[in-house]
């Protein structure tokens, strides 16, 4: 069976958390919304990140508050492989199941 310690390496491997990253790694700068709600992803987040003019990125509201930016490429791959993760897990969970039927 899969323990609690299973599920959670597994999601971290997928979404990729470092624990010795500092938030000063995550931190670009500021930007300032413009009259037409424009607003400047700093260049070093773009580079980063790989944003290019023409990317299409979903805009998210944060439970705090804030708003998160995210490349649709990247949250198709990001579901993707979480979907991947789950279908290991479910798999992980039935063969014991699927053992203990056999006795």
């Amino acid at each position: 069976m899969c323990d609690l310690h299973d599920v959670s390496h597994i999601l971290w491997e997928v979404i990729q958390l470092k624990p010795d990253c500092s938030l000063e790694e995550h931190f670009y700068g500021t930007a300032t919304v413009g009259e037409r709600g424009q607003v400047v992803i700093p260049a070093d987040a773009r580079k980063k990140f790989g944003i290019h003019p023409g990317d299409k990125v979903l805009v998210m509201g944060h439970p705090t508050g804030g708003v998160v930016l995210c490349k649709i490429d990247a949250m198709r791959e990001f579901a993707s492989t979480f979907m991947d993760v789950l279908q290991r897990l479910e798999t992980n969970m039935a063969e014991p199941e699927a053992i203990s039927n056999k006795k």
